[in-house]
């Protein structure tokens, strides 16, 4: 677990993948239980989640007050994130921005683009621009607008670019885990007011982000 930023505020990581945002039904620990046993916090507040095998970048509170700071701005769109994909096949659209209705089926854990506005249903959107390509694949990175369940997995999948190793949402690449990684986030720091920004890229030599090398950073 790499800390990229602590104060007596907030604390800012890189969430390995393969460890749940938050203790799973069956027990298993998550991101926040090792933020207290291995970095010996009493207080700490999840603000955002990021799916079990999605790593990168995260903001945790260590005060209620910070807390409620922050989520207010999750709310009013003032918390900003982008994050890394490879998806398989080529976009043709180089940049653009992806609206979508969504309906989440939770006894499912699925999200699904529905065509009109009914019970369940939220409004998601998304902006991309492609990096590179690769072996039929392409980096995209993406900044979204809304923060709905499985948002970026399932705008992609329907105009059939799945991401790489979403298996869940018809990538037939079984060779990764999903590739989707939380790049960069940034926010008004709750007591300084300071607009702080973290960024950070997923490891290069790992399958499928070894096909994008030197769009990884240095």
């Amino acid at each position: 677990m790499k800390i990229l930023f602590e104060d007596s505020e907030v604390i800012v990581l890189v969430k390995p993948v393969g460890v749940p945002s938050e203790t799973t039904q069956n027990g298993e620990k998550g991101i926040l239980d090792l933020l207290k046993n291995q970095q010996g916090l009493k207080d700490v507040y999840l603000l955002h989640r990021l799916d079990r095998n999605v790593g990168g970048v995260m903001v945790f509170a260590k005060t209620k007050k910070s807390a409620a700071h922050i989520s207010k701005q999750i709310q009013e769109n003032t918390f900003k994130k982008t994050y890394l994909a490879v998806v398989d096949g080529v976009i043709e659209e180089k940049q653009g921005i992806y609206k979508d209705l969504l309906f989440k089926d939770s006894s499912k854990n699925r999200s699904y683009v529905v065509n009109r506005m009914r019970k369940g249903v939220k409004e998601a959107s998304l902006e991309y621009v492609v990096l590179n390509e690769n072996n039929n694949k392409s980096l995209v990175k993406v900044k979204l607008h809304t923060g709905r369940t499985h948002q970026i997995r399932v705008q992609f999948s329907s105009r059939k670019t799945p991401l790489c190793g979403d298996i869940k949402y018809g990538s037939k690449d079984r060779e990764s885990d999903i590739a989707l990684f939380s790049h960069s986030i940034s926010f008004c720091h709750p007591v300084t007011e300071e607009i702080l920004t973290f960024t950070e890229y997923p490891t290069k030599i790992e399958y499928p982000w070894n096909l994008f090398g030197s769009d990884l950073g240095e």
